[in-house]
């Protein structure tokens, strides 16, 4: 399995590109910025991306995505909640007045993703968890005993829920009831920062346990 990580953007979003090794099929997620630098570790990494999933649709999320979308010719997915962002509505506008950035109008999604949907690329295979709080679309994909947790959980920290859309109640409710019901090894890749696990957060993360 390949899982190849590019901090992208003011943000330092962190970009996932997950591929297998036999077939090399691969996924994009969370296409911050920087289409350039994404598509040149594709190239290198030598992967067919066959789908861009999003966990969410704020801005330093999204991007490169017209551009990495354009030039693969992958499938877009993400979860219903969040699809309107894509249009320019709620979180993305909003973001985009927050950071004072600008970035192309992102393409629609081709795929709207739930709870409990199952994402396949060669051999590997993810399942999608809606994990509102961040955003009332944020998702986190779960598989081959990680998962990419987006903005609902980072190394000893969460997403912010003081924009709109977002919900400390919900995300604390999002974490407890859908990622540390899993096991300790789980890796967790967040949105922003390094890697963790489930276990380490469960026992340290001060929003956790406090």
């Amino acid at each position: 399995m390949i899982i190849d990580t590019v901090v992208v953007g003011p943000f330092a979003t962190n970009c996932y590109i997950v591929g297998s090794e036999e077939g090399k099929e691969g996924i994009i997620i969370d296409p911050g910025d920087e289409a350039g630098v994404i598509l040149e570790r594709v190239s290198e990494l030598g992967l067919d991306i066959k789908l861009i999933v999003l966990t969410h649709g704020h801005i330093d999320h999204i991007g490169a995505l017209k551009a990495v979308k354009q030039a693969t010719g992958a499938e877009l997915a993400v979860q219903t909640d969040d699809a309107k962002s894509l249009r320019g509505k709620g979180g993305l506008i909003i973001s985009m007045l927050v950071s004072g950035l600008a970035y192309p109008k992102p393409p629609p999604p081709d795929r709207l993703l739930d709870d409990g949907d199952s994402l396949d690329i060669g051999n590997l295979h993810f399942k999608v968890l809606h994990t509102p709080g961040h955003t009332p679309g944020g998702i986190c994909l779960l598989g081959e005993g990680m998962v990419f947790s987006g903005d609902a959980l980072f190394n000893y920290g969460i997403g912010r829920t003081d924009l709109p859309g977002g919900s400390y109640r919900q995300l604390i409710e999002s974490i407890q009831t859908k990622l540390m019901v899993l096991p300790d090894d789980t890796i967790v890749y967040p949105g922003h920062g390094c890697e963790t696990t489930i276990g380490a957060e469960r026992t340290g993360n001060p929003f956790l346990n406090g």
